[in-house]
């Protein structure tokens, strides 16, 4: 018989569904595809703004929202959104998602005010759900940190200049310290299976921007084959990084994540992998689709050198992010990824001094030339 819970605390509610495995609610998939508005308008920004301001202002932004994405990931996961004031609490979320990303392009340009106030609605309502399922225990715990994260942001849209950095920077590092200040017996078992479909639909429909992005760089160009060529090339690219990813990666983690005892190797587990090791990954979806949609329209030419570097870093990013995933989960190889990262980087000249569909085959190339052994080995097994 399980001990009864300490006075004052309240069990942690019985898991709906728990003799069968938990998929991924079609109400998840909607707040994935709300929360992915964010990564195109964060391309959109580093798009109109290619240059190393712009690259930190997005990943400053991105890496705020992406932890609070992760709060609610890791509560769907433990309680899934089954009833109705959960539903109507999780879309409620949702809309506070779209307040942020409609406020991005101007989180650092008069907006940051209105930036911030949505994230504290997105903070307040997650902590709505974390009480409407476990009380007032975990509330406690991740409440001060997550609120005191929300207060810098609104701040930092209050500031200018560098004080305005230093505060997103500090929203950051209130955010990192939060999983490391619970005790062991707050914190719930990953449903492993679950937290690794969701993480995986998530990067799916963030590859679906890119994809989305080879067509609003085309934009009003003339149509012809040197087009429909470029946009091929684009689509190529992507669906090598799909296949990068997907080809054996979830599997590899669902096992991790699943073998991994006690609950705070799991837990650290999850965040170096879903959380530090997406960053990159996700930056660099980001990064290649700003990359596309600024040079599909020029790629028979010479590439300006800020295209060339975005699509170059953003394959370079990606691989970084999942040469750090697949160390941290023991699911390689990643020797080759690592070569192709680097060689991703060396395309840059390419697109400089030839032309941007060279570098854009030269991508798909180095991508091709990494998966090919991989596959090789995979089908001999």
């Amino acid at each position: 018989m399980a001990a009864d819970p300490p006075a004052g605390r309240r069990a942690p509610p019985a898991r709906e569904g728990e003799a069968e495995e938990q998929r991924v609610s079609s109400l998840e998939l909607f707040f994935d595809l709300v929360f992915v508005f964010t990564l195109t308008q964060l391309t959109t920004l580093l798009a109109g703004n290619p240059s190393v301001i712009g690259g930190i202002r997005v990943a400053l932004i991105f890496v705020v929202l992406f932890w609070m994405y992760g709060g609610y990931a890791w509560l769907t996961n433990q309680v899934p959104p089954t009833r109705p004031a959960r539903r109507l609490l999780l879309i409620l979320g949702m809309a506070a998602f779209l307040m942020c990303a409609l406020a991005v392009p101007r989180a650092f340009d008069g907006g940051g005010v209105v930036f911030g106030f949505g994230y504290l609605l997105v903070t307040l309502v997650h902590l709505g759900l974390y009480a409407s399922a476990y009380g007032a225990t975990i509330v406690r715990w991740i409440g001060p940190f997550n609120l005191a994260s929300a207060i810098c942001v609104i701040l930092a849209g209050v500031f200018e200049g560098q004080a305005a950095y230093v505060l997103w920077v500090a929203a950051i590092l209130i955010q990192s310290v939060t999983p490391f200040t619970s005790r062991s017996e707050d914190r719930p078992r990953i449903r492993s299976a679950h937290f690794v479909e969701r993480h995986g639909l998530l990067l799916l429909i963030a590859l679906g921007e890119s994809v989305v992005a080879v067509g609003i760089g085309v934009g009003h160009e003339p149509l012809s084959f040197g087009l429909f060529g470029a946009v091929l090339l684009g689509l190529a690219l992507a669906a090598t990084l799909w296949w990068a990813y997907f080809a054996s990666d979830e599997e590899g983690a669902e096992r991790a994540l699943a073998a991994a005892e006690p609950v705070n190797r799991q837990l650290r587990l999850a965040i170096a992998a879903y959380f530090f090791s997406y960053l990159p990954m996700l930056l660099g979806i980001i990064t290649l689709a700003a990359g596309v949609k600024e040079s599909i329209g020029q790629v028979g030419h010479r590439l300006d050198v800020a295209p060339a570097v975005t699509l170059g870093a953003g394959v370079a990013l990606y691989l970084a992010g999942d040469v750090a995933f697949r160390t941290v989960l023991r699911i390689g190889p990643v020797a080759a990824r690592a070569v192709a990262a680097v060689a991703a980087l060396l395309t840059i000249v390419l697109g400089v001094y030839v032309a941007g569909a060279v570098q854009l085959v030269a991508l798909v190339l180095v991508l091709l030339g990494m998966l090919a052994p991989e596959t090789r080995r995979r089908l001999a097994v």
